[in-house]
Parts: structure tokens; C-alpha cells; sequence
């Protein structure tokens, strides 16, 4: 086997094998934009393997003994670009509109329940910032509202009857750990306010650890979301920034599975660049706070 450091001769034949691999497996797709990132990555694990051409690597990752390395390979195709209250317009329109309907409609109904889905969770800022939102919300959507239960003590930081379950889910084992221990630095927190940080986080040493009781409203897991076993029931999804990976087919595929996976009229969000405009017509566009969120249409084709 070679350990050098110079590039392993590619043919655009064999790049074309490795995009089918990878589309097949996870819907990422790469065009001709992209294909000079794929071609790095590719070099990268093939220097990591110590293999001297494509035709090993290959032969690699379709084999049983494989698995390892092409999961590894496909966390290296996934940039996991994150921050706590990233984009805060569409945050502000969820919890000043979509809570707010949300909480209202479940109430009347006597449906105490709250289930958001987080697909594409990276390392857990976006659960973790979904988590202090709704906390903050029911708060005070509680005091507008209260409720004839006897509130336990120390007061909780979900009122009773109230249940919160927050799914979180990422193809990229690495990240999934990071998410999972919840431990972050001074850089990450920087759109954190003092105020969030004293209330949802504990201090340990130079970093800040999400306090249990946040935590324990977030459950992560490793999703592909090219399968169809995913996460049902929810009130709201959040996919921001993963349909970019997708061509416009499975973009359409995905998108169906995301009308399966929201209870009737629920809340599609995707990234502030990324639009449902002709791909479905299952979903009506909301727009406010300068932000746009996609409701589920009943009985829509």
C-alpha cells in the first residue's frame, strides 16, 4: 500500500461511479459546481486508507468490511455549518406565530404535546436553541393562560400538563457525539445572550454545558434521510440548509416524506436561501417577521 502524499490519478469516469455510490446512499449530489470539493474529500480518505487508487478505495467501501469507511466518507461530504439562534428571523417567526398557534390549537383540543423534528442537527445548536425557545415560550404563553394544575416545586421548565419532545437527527456520527455531550466554547456561545446562558447552561471551567433539564427534552439520533424510516408526528420540522445536497428529484422525494412525517397542519422550516416554489404544492408559504415558513396542506396532491 502507498503512504504518498501525491494525488491519486482520477478519471472523470471514476468520479462518476463514487457520485452514483454516494446519491444512492444518501441523495447527495454533486454537480459540476461541487465536484472539485468531492474530488478533495475523495483524496483525503484515500491517503487515509493508505490505498494507491480509486479502484481499491472503491472496491472498499462496496464491500461488507466497508461500512466504516463510507460513513466516514460521507460525513467528510457534509459541511456542518451551525450556531445557537442562527438565522433569527425565522426563529422569531416560530415562536412569536408558529408556538403561538401551535400552543392555542393544542390546547383547545387538549392535546398537551409538542414534538419538533431537527433534521440535519450538526452539533446540536439548533435542538438546543429549538429547546430554549419553546421553554421561553410556553413560560409565557402559561402566564397569559393558566392553567387549573398545581405547578410542582421547583417550578419546571416545562409546565405541567405540557410535554416536550425535540428530535434531533444527523447523518454524521461525530457530530451527533458532540451534540449528544452538549459542551461548548466561548466562540460558540457568542449569540448567546447572559441572560439564556445563566438559565439554560452551566458554566465548567472555560466552556458551557447545557444544564440536564434542557437536555433531556432532546433526543438525537442518526437519521439518513434518503430512507424512509423517519421520525413521525411532529408539529414542526426543521431541515435548513440539507436540500442544497439534493437534486431537484429527491429535493420533491424529500419533501413528500416531510408532508408523511407533520401532523395535520403542521410546519415545514427550510434554509433562509431554500424555497418549495416548484417542487410541491402540498405546503402554503408563510411570511412574516421577514422570515418564511411552509404549513402542511390537508388533502393536497
Amino acid at each position: 500500500m502507498s503512504t504518498t502524499l501525491t494525488e491519486i490519478p482520477l478519471t472523470d469516469a471514476e468520479l462518476k461511479l463514487l457520485q452514483t455510490l454516494v446519491y444512492q446512499e444518501c441523495g447527495m449530489y454533486f454537480d459540476e459546481r461541487r465536484t472539485h470539493f468531492l474530488r478533495d474529500r475523495l483524496q483525503r480518505r484515500i491517503k487515509v486508507c493508505e490505498l494507491d487508487s480509486f479502484y481499491s478505495y472503491y472496491r472498499l467501501l462496496t464491500s461488507r468490511e466497508g461500512k466504516k469507511e463510507l460513513t466516514a466518507l460521507l460525513e467528510n461530504l457534509t459541511v456542518n455549518e451551525t450556531s445557537f439562534f442562527r438565522i433569527r428571523p425565522q426563529l422569531e417567526l416560530f415562536q412569536k406565530v408558529v408556538l403561538e398557534e401551535l400552543l392555542k390549537r393544542k390546547q383547545e383540543r387538549r392535546d398537551w404535546s409538542i414534538r419538533i423534528w431537527s433534521a440535519g442537527c450538526s452539533t446540536g445548536q439548533e435542538p438546543y436553541t429549538l429547546a430554549i425557545l419553546v421553554c421561553d415560550a410556553l413560560a409565557y404563553y402559561y402566564l397569559r393562560n393558566p392553567l387549573p394544575f398545581d405547578m410542582p416545586t421547583p417550578k419546571p421548565l416545562i409546565p405541567p400538563p405540557w410535554k416536550v419532545e425535540i428530535i434531533a437527527s444527523d447523518i454524521n456520527y461525530s457530530a451527533l457525539l458532540t451534540a449528544q455531550q452538549g459542551v461548548y466554547t466561548e466562540a460558540q456561545m457568542e449569540t448567546v445572550d447572559y441572560t439564556c446562558r445563566l438559565r439554560y447552561f452551566d458554566k465548567v471551567g472555560d466552556k458551557y454545558a447545557v444544564k440536564p433539564a434542557l437536555k433531556s427534552l432532546v433526543q438525537f439520533d442518526f437519521h439518513n434521510l434518503k430512507t424512509e424510516y423517519l421520525p413521525q408526528r411532529n408539529d414542526a420540522i426543521f431541515c435548513r440548509n440539507v436540500m442544497i445536497y439534493f437534486d431537484e428529484a429527491e429535493q420533491k422525494r424529500l419533501i413528500e416524506k416531510f408532508h408523511r412525517c407533520l401532523n395535520p397542519d403542521g410546519y415545514l422550516f427550510v434554509g433562509h436561501a431554500e424555497s418549495l416554489f416548484g417542487l410541491t404544492t402540498r405546503f402554503h408559504m408563510i411570511h412574516q417577521h421577514n422570515a418564511t415558513v411552509y404549513q402542511r396542506i390537508e388533502g393536497a396532491q
